[in-house]
């Protein structure tokens, strides 16, 4: 059994704090960038076409802003209406925490529609590559909910529980790192695997990549404490379950209509 004693805090200015949270988004973004750029040299010299690097460049700031304006909106629409209703201004404190995956993936997907529809480029071309790099951005993200005691697992005996003294004295699953271990590493091998078989099939990533997150979400889901506002849906289902359930229906419907 471990006591969790992380301070999310790295360094504190006074006025300004450097969190690990903040580190988490900033790292995933720009070690994502970095292989992203990387993929597309590598899968185009190998094809013989040539591509414009900088548009992928461009394609990150739309990110940023799909990312943040998502995941916060679908935060305040999927896990707590009711509250935001009442207290509008509430939404814009960001720094307070309360982040969505699924709507920061809503976002990614409709910023790079807008952007690729501007530019007369493939849009899944580019959601296979952001598909190949989100994993890395997930497991730095779940680490660092664990590292800020959030988001916290079920109450177990077992050996590797975690202590969150902030939440209670009870050993609980350090969900958090299943998360980060299956969302992140597993499904990045996963999904990078595919991209570089050949007659690769445009949108193949994409489609694996709501698969195998759904799967891995809804397993997690079992060893974590539903959000307490929420509760679980249908007495069984958390609300991140019931999202990654539909990720997993409409991944597995595209990529049957792509195969054919």
């Amino acid at each position: 059994m471990f006591t969790h004693s992380f301070d999310p805090v790295l360094v504190n200015f006074g006025l300004i704090e450097i969190r690990w949270y903040s580190l988490a988004y900033i790292f995933g973004i720009l070690i994502g960038w970095w292989y992203g750029k990387k993929i597309i040299i590598k899968r185009f010299i190998v094809e013989k076409q040539t591509f414009n690097l900088k548009e992928f460049d461009n394609l990150v700031t739309y990110i940023v802003f799909s990312i943040i304006l998502g995941g916060r909106i679908g935060y305040v629409i999927f896990y707590n209406l009711e509250y935001f209703l009442s207290n509008p201004l509430e939404i814009l404190k960001i720094w307070e925490g309360g982040m969505s995956f699924h709507g920061a993936l809503i976002g990614i997907i409709i910023g790079t529609y807008l952007f690729c529809t501007k530019k007369n480029i493939k849009t899944l071309f580019f959601l296979d590559i952001i598909a190949c790099v989100a994993p890395i951005g997930i497991m730095f993200g779940r680490i660092a909910n664990f590292i800020n005691g959030e988001l916290v697992g079920k109450v177990t005996n077992l050996s590797w529980s975690v202590v969150f003294p902030q939440i209670d004295m009870l050993p609980r699953h350090p969900s958090q790192l299943y998360e980060a271990l299956l969302e992140g590493l597993v499904l990045f091998f996963v999904v990078n695997f595919f991209i570089y078989k050949k007659n690769y099939i445009t949108g193949t990533c994409s489609f694996i990549f709501l698969i195998f997150y759904g799967i891995f979400r809804i397993f997690s889901e079992i060893f974590r404490e539903p959000d307490p506002q929420i509760g679980y849906l249908f007495d069984f289902l958390s609300m991140g379950a019931l999202l990654s359930l539909f990720m997993i229906l409409v991944g597995l419907f595209k990529l049957s209509t792509l195969k054919k």
